[in-house]
Parts: C-alpha cells; structure tokens; sequence
C-alpha cells in the first residue's frame, strides 16, 4: 500500500488541477457578464457584432446590450443606432468600427462623468446625453487623425481611408482620406498635435491626417453623415423636418 501512494496523489492532484481549469474556463464568460451595461441596440438593419472586452464575439440584434470596453462593427448595407445610460445616442453607418472605451455615468454624481469612445473605422452621427450636458469637458471621441471634443451636440463624422467611394460629393469623386466632420447642433473642438479648430453649428471640418491640422469646410463641400428614415424614426412618433431632409435630428428622442 505504501508503494501505491505517490500514484494515488499524482492522480488526485491532476484531478483536482483539471477541476480547478475547468472551474476558471467556464467562470470566465460569467466574469464579463457582470460588466455593468452602458448602453442598448435600439434599431438596427444588417449584420451587426460585438468582440466584448474579455475577446468573446457574438452577433448582437435589436435590445442587445452595449458595455463598457466593447468594439462594435458593422457590415455592409447595416446601420445600428444605440442608446446610452444617460440618454445620449449614436447610428453607426455601414463598414464601421466604434470601440466604447470608457462610459461612467452615475445619474447623481457628476464627478464619475468620463466618455471616452473611438470611431477606428466608418462613420457616425452622435448625439449626446447628459453627460455632454453638464461635463462636457469629460466627453471625448478620438480617431487616428484628430480628437473630437464634444459640447452638448448633434454631429457627424466620417473616418475615411480609402473605403469611402460610396460617398456622394459635389465634385463626384469619393471624398478625401482622413476625418469628415458635420455639425448640426452645439459645438465640437477637433485638436491633434498640429493644431485645433473650433466649429459651429451648420460648419463642416476636415482633418487629412495627425500631421495636418483641422481646417473649416465650405458648406457646398461639406460631407454630411446622413441617417435613413428607418433608423431615425422612434417608435410611435414622427421625423424631425431636419431629419428628413438628411440631417439627424431624428437621433434624439
């Protein structure tokens, strides 16, 4: 019996080591269950998925769940709208990658405001919520060419690098790489390390890359991120006069 033990041991440890594997493989998904939800799909048309932050992928639908660390994509023909905790919005258009980096929002505690998204890809139109509202500062979506400082609004903007040939423009030619920008209410900063750039309400902008700073766009060059009826329209109600003809007040509630 003696000779036996050592045997016995070696068998009872790789049990318990495979238990214990196993144990933490199967706890894993359930770890990133418990990330607290930021943000729901309110409409969608097209093939929409999401690599949550733990790397697990899965396809989401109409009331799936956005949270924290998520990167968003979109196929072709497929726009998403979603809406976030503190009842700001944004439509995702066709071939876009959006990566929710950091979305804190405690309805009564203004000191844990912190939105911070990426558009890496594709385009957006946002509208934002309350956090836009009273911690502007706080609010803040990068690319790879620019920065975009939000102040309470309603914008557009356009990621291009060379993906962008479905765009219609007044010259006819697919728009320029870099950063498009659009903005419909309110007032956004673009800064990169050549320089910033307020613009208005009705201005349009434009960023050619990190090395180039951001420069006002004539309107009759301007390139507007446009949103369809299906996506604009709430359920229940009608479509913003701005919204119908192209703009994206239909974001709002």
């Amino acid at each position: 019996m003696t000779k036996e033990r050592p045997a016995m041991a070696s068998a009872s440890f790789a049990s318990i080591r495979r238990f214990v594997l196993l144990a933490a493989f199967c706890l894993a998904p359930v770890a990133g269950a418990q990330e607290a939800v930021i943000g729901t799909v309110t409409h969608l048309s097209g093939v929409f998925s999401v690599q949550r932050a733990d790397g697990a992928a899965k396809m989401l639908s109409v009331k799936s769940e956005i949270r924290e660390g998520d990167l968003l994509k979109t196929e072709d023909d497929t726009y998403a709208r979603i809406k976030f905790v503190d009842g700001g919005e944004v439509v995702l258009r066709p071939n876009t990658q959006f990566k929710v980096e950091k979305y804190g929002f405690v309805p009564d505690d203004a000191g844990k405001d912190n939105v911070a998204v990426s558009l890496l890809k594709g385009g957006m139109r946002a509208v934002t919520g309350l956090v836009g509202k009273r911690s502007q500062e706080k609010v803040n979506y990068s690319t790879a060419v620019a920065t975009i400082g939000i102040r309470g609004t309603n914008i557009g903007a356009l990621f291009c690098q060379n993906d962008c040939g479905g765009i219609p423009t007044v010259s006819g030619t697919p728009p320029p790489n870099g950063l498009h920008v659009d903005v419909a209410q309110g007032v956004i900063v673009v800064t990169n390390g050549a320089g910033s750039q307020q613009f208005n309400a009705g201005q349009f902008g434009f960023v050619g890359g990190p090395a180039q700073p951001p420069v006002i766009v004539p309107s009759t060059q301007g390139i507007q991120v446009t949103i369809p009826p299906a996506i604009a329209i709430n359920a229940g109600r009608g479509i913003s006069p701005a919204a119908a003809a192209g703009g994206s007040a239909g974001c709002a509630q």
